[in-house]
């Protein structure tokens, strides 16, 4: 089974494609975020490279989130339009999943950390047990000092991974001092990992409704958030 996989879900912009267990190419952007302009022809690039059309593709693989509003709109548009397209179905796979899974086997909890803005993170806690991925902490966006309060109460070891790792890295340590860190190439969301996660769920014949899916936000946009302090400072007056 060939599938793309692709996730524009942050700042970078990823896709592969995998035939069954193998990874056969992968395009990672990680500067500026310009996806609706590079997108398309990162895919066109990949298939192109690899002698492959779309219709070589048995099935689709997106990231849901959560992340950027404008990135998984995209993402989401562009997977469903090529399932649509070609009649071949797709799936969606978290983000904070996929960057978890780039740390298989690690001792203690990993807790993948995506920037939310204003000090906030999207985030969850996984441990692998058995060799599998089992999630403790129900995807969240929360702020780093509540997220940094749980992983203390639990006293376990801890590796941190995703793209706001460096930028919170003096004050994770400040509360927890023995936390480690997955290595830099590891921050960004990696198609691959996505892509590897839902060729399984392809296989088991999980997919998506084209016209019911949505991704994962967590939280208002901020479009909708200044909506509603407008509106509520309008009733106070």
């Amino acid at each position: 089974m060939k599938i793309l996989s692709l996730d524009t879900a942050t700042e970078s912009a990823t896709c592969a494609i995998l035939d069954d267990e193998k990874l056969l190419g992968e395009i990672t952007f990680n500067y500026k975020k310009q996806h609706s302009v590079i997108t398309m022809p990162m895919i066109e690039y990949l298939l192109k490279s690899l002698h492959l059309s779309i219709k070589d593709i048995d099935g689709f693989v997106v990231s849901k989130g959560p992340g950027s509003f404008t990135g998984l709109r995209i993402g989401a548009a562009t997977i469903k339009g090529l399932s649509q397209g070609t009649g071949k179905p797709f799936v969606s796979v978290s983000s904070l999943d996929a960057l978890a899974g780039a740390m298989a086997y690690t001792n203690g909890i990993i807790c993948p950390i995506l920037d939310a803005l204003r000090d906030n993170v999207y985030t969850s806690l996984y441990k692998f047990e058995q060799g599998n991925l089992k999630q403790i902490l129900e995807h969240s966006a929360i702020s780093l000092k509540e997220l940094l309060e749980i992983i203390r109460n639990k006293n376990e070891d801890v590796c941190f991974i995703g793209d706001c790792t460096d930028k919170f890295r003096d004050e994770i340590l400040s509360q927890i001092p023995n936390a480690r860190f997955a290595p830099a190439s590891l921050n960004v969301v990696r198609a691959s990992c996505i892509g590897e996660i839902g060729i399984s769920l392809l296989k088991a014949g999980i997919c998506e409704d084209i016209y019911s899916f949505a991704p994962i936000y967590l939280r208002k946009s901020q479009a909708e958030r200044e909506y509603e302090r407008r509106t509520s400072c309008n009733k106070d007056e």
